[in-house]
């Protein structure tokens, strides 16, 4: 198994040291303050760089820039060619470090996006993701439509992001290793009543693929919301490498060893999960049965999902959370 080399300390020749920000839950109105806040976004760039030389990457939770009011003023959404994306990307190259980061972005068709992006330390763009699965009733946002992409991050691990509510979905972090990714990111705006939750998934997320997970949330009080901070680190077979606390702003940093995942994925017999979900058996049949004999998945190719209690399921729509019910229905 790896360890966290110190938090990047000390460096393994394979490792990719990766920063986790427990952002400071803000409160964002106007775009005065939103500007200010992309100002703080960028100064914490500096300071993750600053905080260790080695690091390749600093990832920022969900909502770093809109904190958790759920507003979708137009005139305080983003987009890939606005200031504040400009400014993550200027940071990045400034500071010779990749960067992992959330924007709200305008949708002129609909609701707004939850999207993330990470940028490489030449200012590019190399990952950009709407989140699947708003966390309904209480999130608006339009489901993505951009499915789960996987890039090839700073020396040359494969990196996947997932969004929060996304994380409880097996399904996502399953995608995003079949895809090849090797370490898997999640960030996160939850709430203290979810922390339970948090811990196990990221930890499922990681065992269940032989992938390494990094995770965090906002932090702190906006003076309504109170984020739990909680970066955490996972290694393949489920362990904690390194976790963070409740102080907001801490950057928590660990090496990741993408090369022993892949080393696991190759040599593992006993549970290679990720593997034989696909080659079922394969000591009495040859190569495994690679059959799907999954109902829920058939269901949903043909766009029949439906569960046994589904008629009785009360909460449907943002009602509870004061949303109008939506009049459109999703086009993919």
């Amino acid at each position: 198994m790896s360890s966290s080399g110190l938090g990047g300390l000390n460096r393994s020749p394979a490792g990719v040291v990766i920063g986790l920000v427990q952002l400071q839950n803000p409160n964002v109105e106007t775009p005065a303050q939103l500007a200010a806040q992309t100002q703080r976004v960028v100064e914490l760039v500096g300071k993750a760089r600053r905080n260790n030389a080695a690091m390749d990457l600093v990832v920022f939770p969900e909502y770093a820039l809109h904190g958790l009011s759920m507003r979708t003023d137009d005139a305080i959404m983003c987009s890939l060619d606005g200031p504040e994306v400009a400014a993550f990307k200027a940071a990045c190259v400034e500071h010779r470090i990749w960067g992992c980061f959330s924007i709200m972005e305008r949708n002129p068709g609909g609701n707004p996006y939850n999207s993330g992006l990470i940028i490489d330390d030449q200012g590019v763009i190399q990952l950009y993701y709407r989140k699947l699965h708003p966390w309904v009733p209480v999130e608006p946002w339009e489901p993505g439509n951009l499915g789960v992409p996987v890039c090839t991050g700073p020396r040359g691990v494969k990196l996947g992001l997932i969004i929060c509510h996304d994380g409880m979905f097996p399904e996502m972090a399953r995608e995003a290793a079949y895809k090849g990714a090797e370490v898997i990111l999640r960030t996160a705006g939850y709430t203290a009543p979810i922390r339970h939750a948090w811990r196990i998934t990221n930890q499922s997320n990681a065992f269940q693929n032989l992938a390494q997970t990094a995770s965090v949330c906002l932090c702190g009080s906006d003076g309504t919301f109170d984020s739990m901070g909680e970066g955490m680190f996972c290694d393949f077979d489920g362990t904690v490498l390194a976790e963070g606390s409740h102080r907001p702003d801490e950057v928590i940093v660990c090496e990741m060893r993408p090369d022993l995942v892949r080393e696991a994925r190759i040599h593992w017999g006993v549970e290679n999960n990720i593997y034989q979900f696909g080659h079922r058996g394969y000591v009495a049949v040859k190569g495994g049965a690679q059959d799907c004999p999954y109902t829920f998945m058939h269901d949903m190719v043909r766009g029949e999902y439906r569960l046994p209690w589904e008629a009785e399921v009360r909460v449907t729509d943002g009602t509870p959370c004061g949303f109008a019910p939506p009049q459109r229905t999703y086009k993919s």
